[in-house]
């Protein structure tokens, strides 16, 4: 069993034996929209769980050059799988799942909730996923509900998100649920007494999971996840507050990267690591500030002068190199255009 550091964590005596694996939502504000996301440190965030729920996927293209740069930054095989578009009007949204191959198996059942009533904007993505230590298999389930302009035009779709939580238990019967996403409701509103009812109840209780316009602020806890309690025992679950992982500023952070942090739960003893960005390997592969010619992904490459995508994939097909100046070894990068990468201040060590 992996042992993490925990942000916050709240031990209980397990009720089973579930899945040894720590599972995570985030809504990574429009992902795959031309927004200038920061893919090597969203990867930095997502590699911290086993499991990732996403909300907000744009464009379904996002999501695999995501689980490509995960896997450069973990050295680890990640699969992922998502949603059609969903959506009442021009503005749509995919679901995605990110998942840790060698923690995390899809079973079955990938499926969008057929929304008879038609009271979602855009209806719930669930799949069964299995544990590859234990063979446990649960249910995994994802929402965004609307905003709107109240507190009030939400409350329909939180009110249908029980019949949701038992059609979830009749299609995949015996087997745990997850509900996770973003909610736009705090876990202590009225209107979520239907899903309590059912023996549903949320990993997050206190705490804010959405980044403040105020630099250092949060507003708003609005993600969860929503597990059985009849099933599961969370051995851990918190909110992951990732500015303070990465050098970057609040604003840059809420702009690059998300204006929702990611919150998780962990089953089977798991629990969870904060890494900062700027300590070790993995942080010069992802750090803004400096690029490393032998571990930085591609997408960061690409920040250097006169290097686009063919000569970012030299560069990392020449791996390792000892000097700036062996950069002259790619066509293209003669001696004038070494000098401009050298004075960019961009490389690390220069």
């Amino acid at each position: 069993m992996r042992i993490r550091w925990l942000v916050t964590v709240v031990a209980m005596t397990p009720l089973a034996a579930p899945a040894d694996v720590l599972i995570g939502s985030w809504n990574i504000e429009h992902l795959g929209w031309n927004n200038d996301k920061a893919f090597p440190e969203v990867a930095h965030v997502a590699n911290h769980f086993d499991l990732l729920a996403i909300q907000e996927l744009m464009d379904t293209s996002a999501l695999a050059r995501l689980e490509s740069t995960l896997e450069e930054v973990s050295g680890e095989a990640w699969s992922s799988m998502a949603s059609q578009e969903l959506g009442r009007s021009s503005y749509t949204e995919h679901y995605g799942f990110l998942w840790r191959e060698s923690e995390v198996a899809y079973a079955d059942g990938a499926v969008v909730f057929l929304d008879h009533g038609d009271v979602f904007s855009r209806e719930p993505y669930s799949a069964r996923f299995r544990d590859r230590d234990t063979d446990q298999v649960f249910t995994a389930a994802t929402v965004h509900v609307v905003y709107g302009d109240s507190v009030g035009d939400r409350l329909p779709e939180i009110d249908a998100l029980a019949d949701y939580w038992d059609w979830l238990g009749e299609t995949f019967p015996d087997t745990p649920r997850l509900l996770m996403g973003d909610f736009n409701l705090a876990p202590d509103h009225d209107g979520w007494a239907p899903l309590r009812e059912r023996g549903a109840q949320p990993a997050i209780t206190a705490g804010r999971t959405t980044l403040a316009t105020t630099i250092g602020e949060y507003a708003n806890l609005y993600d969860n996840l929503w597990y059985d309690a009849e099933r599961l025992s969370p051995s851990g679950h918190g909110i992951l507050p990732f500015p303070d992982l990465l050098p970057l500023d609040h604003d840059t952070a809420r702009e690059r990267i998300s204006d929702h942090v990611p919150v998780y739960l962990g089953l089977g003893g798991a629990d969870l690591t904060p890494i900062r960005a700027a300590a070790g390997r993995q942080a010069t592969r992802e750090s803004p500030r400096c690029i490393s010619l032998n571990d930085s992904v591609a997408t960061t490459l690409e920040r250097l002068p006169h290097v686009g995508p063919a000569r970012a994939d030299a560069i990392i097909a020449g791996r390792p190199w000892d000097a700036p100046d062996d950069l002259t070894a790619i066509r293209g990068i003669g001696g004038e255009r070494l000098a401009d990468i050298r004075g960019s201040g961009l490389l690390c060590g220069e």
